[in-house]
């Protein structure tokens, strides 16, 4: 288990290929299809490929990249946070999804205020970006609250929808 860093309550570890059941609920929980989109993860074979070609990936270009949330005490995988570098963003944003029953209680706080220190004093970031929709009011809140504040609009390049660009510079 390659731990990224653990909190209170919970664990950030780096995914392996024995995470694609939990990939497959994840991405596919209501949350996710609203806010994300669906990334049309629906067999072991497409979670196999979403993780090696992205968070894994990732880890092996960036050192950093999206990660397992799981808790401490039993280790139940409840969602994902971590650092995504972008082709068109000079430095990378800051990602979370959680299971909906996991949603409301404190993780979502608990491990991107964790992430976003960690990009700060381990990998000496000097910036962090928040990508959110407009309409997904909690997500920007959790940003604002973890320090990043309104820096304008974003736009992935296959996509019309503008999109609420947040950052801290630390």
């Amino acid at each position: 288990m390659n731990k990224i860093l653990t909190t209170e309550r919970l664990i950030l570890r780096e995914y392996n290929l024995d995470d694609t059941q939990f990939i497959i609920q994840l991405l596919n929980s209501e949350g996710w299809l609203a806010f994300i989109g669906d990334k049309n993860v629906h067999t072991e074979e497409d979670a196999k490929t979403y993780l090696l070609n992205g968070p894994m990936k990732s880890y092996a270009e960036n050192g950093y990249g999206l990660s397992l949330v799981t808790t401490k005490d039993d280790l139940t995988p409840i969602g994902m946070c971590g650092l995504i570098k972008r082709d068109n963003l000079d430095f990378p944003d800051i990602g979370f999804a959680f299971l909906p029953e996991y949603m409301g209680k404190g993780y979502g706080f608990e491990i991107a205020s964790a992430t976003i220190t960690h990009a700060k004093e381990t990998l000496k970031l000097p910036v962090v970006y928040g990508i959110t929709k407009p309409e997904n009011t909690s997500s920007k809140k959790l940003l604002e609250k973890i320090g990043l504040s309104l820096d304008g609009l974003y736009s992935f390049s296959n996509q019309e929808n503008e999109l609420l660009l947040l950052k801290v510079v630390f």
